[in-house]
Parts: structure tokens; C-alpha cells; sequence
């Protein structure tokens, strides 16, 4: 067993990516992501670094495309930040699981938050454009080819900058979340999460992974953000 984690567990599969797998413990884990995600994802850091400090012209809302969003949660959770400090912003989420995007439609609505079964794909193919295109915990989904794709897809789809924020591997990552997640059950989250983090990239390894204009600017305890900035 690899316990420094010196390399990416790439054939390692998460539950809740089978097809097959128990439906209620994928909408259980669905549900638990959004504590998961307040906590530890640290995306109020980053909703105040890199949303927030937007300068918007007149009430224009800032435009925002969360790829991959699972259930829907951080979507919900930038809204309400968003409306707390009367910051106009529309947010649509988008997966191509069915089951996912089936999940986040049947959230109770709102307001400037829409969800959408889609790949970045299709909306490039729509000459659809954001201010802002993010992505939580995807990255290490995804295969070298994948990845290419939703970087460039990232690169025509904002107008002004993409935030792609994933997990770090590192035995001291794996280590934390062993712990954090132990309150977490009937869900994916525990098993699922530790897979995940030996599957992610260190930041060395993403960073050359990217295609050039692409950094990681930011990493701490479980994460590290994947940031392109046009202009």
C-alpha cells in the first residue's frame, strides 16, 4: 500500500460514479456534500477573493457556470452569500449525470440559480459566455483527454476567469478527512472522499498537467485552485 500517496490512484473508481450503485446512499451523499462543502472546501475564501471583489457595470449580475456541480449545493450556497451582501448573480449548474442533474432540479428553488443536464460541451456549442466558470471536486475525475476538454471549453466559455478547485494529495490530506468524515453516514462520503483524495493531483502535478496560461494559485490543507485569468 502506498501510504505517502507518492502517486495518483487513476484505476481507482468512487461509488457513486457506478451506475448501478444504491440510489439512496447517492442522494444521501448528495445532501451531505453541502456540509462537506461548507466546511471544508473553503469556498467562502474563495467567493470572497475572486466573486465578490468583481466590479459589475450598473446591476448587470455577475454570470457564473458551475461545472460538474453534483447535487447542486455550491451553487446554492455562492446564491446566498451572493444575495446576503446584494451582489446580483445568476449561476447555472451543470452535469451530465442524470442522476445528478436530476437531484439539483428537484432542490427547492433559487432565486438566479438554474440547473441544467449538460456538458461544457453543449454550451459551447450554444456560444454560451460567463464572467466566471468554476468547478468543485471534478478535476480528479478526469482523464488526461478530459481534462484538456473542460480547460479549454473553460478557456471560450469566461469571458473573465476560471476557478477549477480540487482536492491535494497528501498523506496528511488523506489523514484529516479519515477523521472529518467519520460522522458521515448511510453515504458515499467517507469511502468515496479518501478514494478522491488518492486519486487528486499534488499541485506540482497539476500545474503541469494545465496548458499554459493555467496556475495553481492557491492551496491549503485538502485543496488547490486551478486559475485562468483572460486578459
Amino acid at each position: 500500500m502506498d501510504i505517502l500517496l507518492t502517486r495518483r490512484a487513476i484505476g481507482d473508481v468512487e461509488q457513486m460514479d457506478h451506475p448501478d450503485c444504491d440510489p439512496r446512499l447517492l442522494d444521501n451523499t448528495y445532501r451531505q456534500f453541502g456540509i462537506i462543502n461548507r466546511a471544508l472546501s473553503g469556498w467562502r475564501r474563495l467567493y470572497t477573493r475572486e466573486l465578490r471583489s468583481l466590479e459589475r457595470q450598473g446591476q448587470a449580475p455577475l454570470t457564473v457556470l458551475d461545472v460538474g456541480c453534483g447535487g447542486g449545493d455550491l451553487a446554492v450556497m455562492l446564491a446566498r452569500w451572493a444575495a446576503r451582501d446584494g451582489m446580483p448573480m445568476q449561476i447555472t449548474g451543470i452535469d451530465p449525470d442524470p442522476r445528478a442533474a436530476s437531484f439539483a432540479r428537484r432542490r427547492p428553488p433559487i432565486p438566479g440559480v438554474e440547473f441544467r443536464q449538460a456538458h461544457s460541451a453543449d454550451l459551447v456549442r450554444e456560444g454560451a459566455a460567463f464572467d466566471v466558470v468554476i468547478s468543485n471536486h471534478m478535476l480528479h475525475h478526469l482523464g488526461p483527454e478530459e481534462l484538456r476538454h473542460l480547460l479549454a471549453d473553460s478557456e471560450i466559455l469566461a469571458s473573465g476567469k476560471a476557478l477549477h478547485n480540487d482536492l491535494v494529495r497528501s498523506p496528511t490530506a488523506f489523514a484529516l478527512f479519515s477523521v472529518a468524515a467519520l460522522p458521515f453516514r448511510r453515504s458515499f462520503i467517507r469511502q468515496d472522499g479518501l478514494t478522491s483524495i488518492r486519486r487528486s493531483y499534488r499541485p506540482a502535478e497539476l500545474a503541469a498537467a494545465a496548458p499554459p496560461g493555467w496556475s495553481v494559485e492557491h492551496s491549503f490543507a485538502f485543496h488547490q485552485v486551478l486559475t485562468y485569468r483572460k486578459g
